[in-house]
């Protein structure tokens, strides 16, 4: 009987209840909720944390396609073009068509670009509150992070899972 024909009554070692990075995870949660209060704070409604990034660069930049902010910024047009959708939804962010038929061109609204310069002084207050964290922690995260990048250009995450999963006889099936 493989995993799959299982019955779901049977007991189940659910693989997900523990998690290496979980912490790290709830920790930029709770980072970005943390941000979310500077704004509840401020009286600044509809954006979330995770948005700035890309208000600021339309800011500093002027409209954009999708596909050049998503560059701009390293995401894919796919992940940008759903934050667009909700920065959209959120009065941020209008959308026209671009220079073709299979484009959208992105610009901040009024209101988003008034707001700009405030969302600019918090991402610089964040980064020297990150830069006051990270002098009081024996191993920064941001020297973490460039070391797991380094680690990974020498053998992808993908390379990783797919030479464990081999091994495995629940993903072959078995």
């Amino acid at each position: 009987m493989t995993p799959a024909d299982q019955p779901f009554d049977r007991p189940f070692d659910d693989p997900s209840d523990t998690s290496l990075w979980r912490p790290l995870h709830q920790l930029v949660a709770g980072v970005d909720a943390d941000i979310a209060q500077v704004y509840a704070d401020a009286a600044i409604e509809g954006v979330k944390p995770t948005w700035v990034r890309e208000l600021l660069r339309l800011y500093r930049e002027g409209p954009m396609t999708i596909t050049e902010l998503a560059e701009a910024i390293g995401r894919t047009h796919s992940a940008l073009s759903q934050k667009v959708a909700a920065m959209k939804a959120a009065g941020l962010v209008r959308t026209t068509p671009g220079p073709d038929a299979r484009t959208k061109r992105v610009d901040l609204t009024p209101a988003a670009r008034r707001l700009a310069p405030r969302l600019a002084a918090e991402w610089r207050a964040t980064e020297a509150a990150l830069a006051e964290l990270e002098a009081e922690i024996p191993y920064p995260v941001s020297k973490a992070v460039a070391d797991v990048e380094r680690a990974l250009a020498r053998k992808s995450f993908h390379e990783r899972i797919s030479e464990r999963l081999r091994e495995d006889p629940a993903w072959r099936g078995e």
